[in-house]
């Protein structure tokens, strides 16, 4: 099963989208925060984490979801949240943490929350798969269409909460897919040295479920992968694992060193940059033309363009509405 042009054209749109987000997003970082650099100075405050290198998990699985399946991301969800259809506009607006954002400014990057489209993402590691195997379950239980989707790292694996919720997913045979972003790193800790098994995907015969892992980063493989999973999911016969190995062309967070990578590491990734070889292999296969792809990376750079525009042209949330929306006692 391979994306249709369409579907190519969609997914090369999302991919190049959250590629300029970020780097427009890395430039006005540091805005304020220089020469002592304080992180909650400048325009965007808080921790910043990019997920350049990682947009092919992103469409590969989204292309096959509609609004009404349900996403729950990382600290790292830009493209997951581009992809899945979350808002640009009031998306850029919470990064900013302006009171035109999708929880008025209050969660930012790593508490992304649109409910329009059902996706929502946390700073905790693993937290977001018991909420994605709870809307499975409810699905369920009621009746209702539509799927569940759990993206985490290769790190968050090892949670007790990954375990937890997995068995569960599939003693009740839920439809509920696990996606593993695989990018070799946890923070600054290699794979290798953190998790026993050396692929994740393996883990799923503990649940009695499909594993697969997808090697290469490559949009069209987990495009396959993805569509599988979740066709299998729709037709109730319970969850699947995945486990995909990307890159992480940037470093866990912004302004991260990266002094553990081995020398010569981040060059290579950076030269399998997932994007400019979607658009190769496009051109090389004629499901889109030098015009077409220029076109829609054009349009990319307007949207982006634009909510980044919004976000600065937006209001601080007001003082008096500091509590709002906060249970208190």
């Amino acid at each position: 099963m391979s994306p249709t042009r369409d579907e190519q054209h969609w997914m090369y749109r999302n991919m190049v989208t959250s590629r300029r987000f970020e780097e427009t997003i890395a430039k006005i970082y540091f805005e304020g925060k220089t020469p002592v650099f304080n992180m909650a100075n400048g325009p965007i405050p808080g921790e910043m984490h990019l997920s350049d290198g990682q947009e092919p998990v992103a469409v590969g699985v989204c292309a096959h979801l509609a609004p009404h399946d349900v996403v729950t991301a990382t600290h790292r969800p830009h493209h997951q949240a581009i992809a899945k259809g979350v808002d640009l506009d009031k998306m850029a607006a919470e990064i900013f943490g302006k009171a035109t954002g999708l929880s008025g400014g209050r969660g930012g990057h790593m508490h992304i929350f649109d409910p329009d489209v059902n996706f929502a993402c946390s700073g905790i590691i693993a937290q977001g798969m018991g909420p994605a195997v709870g809307a499975a379950l409810s699905r369920k239980m009621q009746g209702k269409p539509g799927v569940a989707v759990a993206f985490l790292g290769e790190g968050a694996v090892n949670q007790g909460a990954w375990h937890e919720a997995m068995n569960l997913a599939a003693v009740w045979k839920l439809p509920f897919v696990c996606v593993i972003e695989d990018n070799a790193w946890g923070i600054s800790v290699a794979k290798s040295t953190a998790t026993a098994i050396e692929n994740n995907a393996d883990r799923a015969a503990a649940y009695g479920i499909p594993g697969k892992r997808i090697e290469g980063n490559d949009p069209f493989a987990i495009y396959e992968a993805a569509g599988e999973a979740i066709a299998r999911a729709r037709a109730g016969d319970g969850p699947t694992l995945l486990e995909v190995e990307t890159y992480r062309l940037a470093g866990h967070f912004m302004g991260d060193a990266e002094g553990y990578r081995p020398e010569g590491e981040k060059d290579a990734l950076l030269a399998k940059d997932p994007i400019p070889k979607m658009r190769q292999r496009m051109l090389d296969e004629g499901t889109a033309t030098e015009a077409e792809l220029d076109r829609i990376e054009a349009e990319a750079a307007e949207c982006v363009d634009a909510a980044i525009k919004y976000a600065r042209d937006s209001a601080d949330p007001a003082p008096e509405d500091a509590l709002t929306a906060v249970f208190a006692a």
